[in-house]
């Protein structure tokens, strides 16, 4: 993957960028289950997304993708297993028919598939809270986050704009240790999620419905209103 070392941001084409933007969903259901996703898709994507910014420039994120059926099974498994009482509560206490019933559903979906997901990226950092200094353990885990995230969201981005569909999940991290077992990641490393990848039916998606940001956007001080 090779792109240019600069660019001049007037040649940005806004309206896509801010359809790019806007419509990146988290995609579960309309996952082609069937269609391979090339590695070299993948590699470019990643090579996007690790120009995101990292705390201290230590460009600490690592990148498991996992291809393994076997592997992908165990590790759907951990993920069932971890968010059962999460994926049960959230299917009883939403009413039929809302867009809370609509993701719950969804959500159950995934889950009950995911072993079959083409791809699933497990993205890391180097270090872990409880062992990072004696820095207030906030400050080190939004650091931490901060450091892994902006990339992920990234590399969701960078398959959105290749007409693939991703959603970003930590369910399995209800059990982190039986997934470093399976994918042999060492203790000194922070799973940071789980991305399951593969191409979308169809790639028409909308941008969500938002409450106004002037409703939760302050200025100066909480609550002070920006206009």
């Amino acid at each position: 993957m090779t792109f240019a070392d600069s660019f001049d941001s007037a040649d940005f084409d806004l309206a896509q960028t801010d359809a790019l933007l806007s419509t990146t969903r988290a995609v579960r259901k309309r996952l082609d289950l069937h269609r391979d996703v090339p590695d070299d898709v993948i590699l470019e994507c990643l090579q996007l997304a690790v120009q995101a910014p990292t705390g201290s420039n230590n460009q600490g994120w690592r990148w498991l993708v996992v291809r393994d059926a076997d592997t992908k099974e165990r590790l759907a498994e951990i993920y069932r297993r971890a968010g059962s009482d999460y994926l049960a509560a959230g299917a009883a206490k939403t009413e039929a028919g809302s867009q809370s019933a609509r993701v719950m559903t969804s959500a159950n979906y995934l889950a009950e598939h995911l072993g079959e997901v083409p791809v699933l990226v497990i993205p890391m950092i180097i270090g872990r809270v409880d062992q990072l200094s004696d820095t207030p353990n906030n400050e080190i885990s939004v650091g931490l986050m901060g450091s892994i995230l902006p990339a992920v969201w990234s590399f969701q981005l960078a398959l959105r704009s290749r007409g693939l569909g991703s959603c970003f999940t930590t369910l399995h991290l209800g059990d982190e240790a039986a997934a470093a077992e399976v994918l042999g990641i060492p203790p000194h490393m922070t799973q940071a999620g789980l991305v399951p990848v593969a191409y979308t039916t169809g790639t028409s998606f909308r941008a969500a419905q938002r409450p106004p940001v002037e409703e939760i956007t302050y200025l100066d001080r909480y609550k002070n209103p920006i206009r």
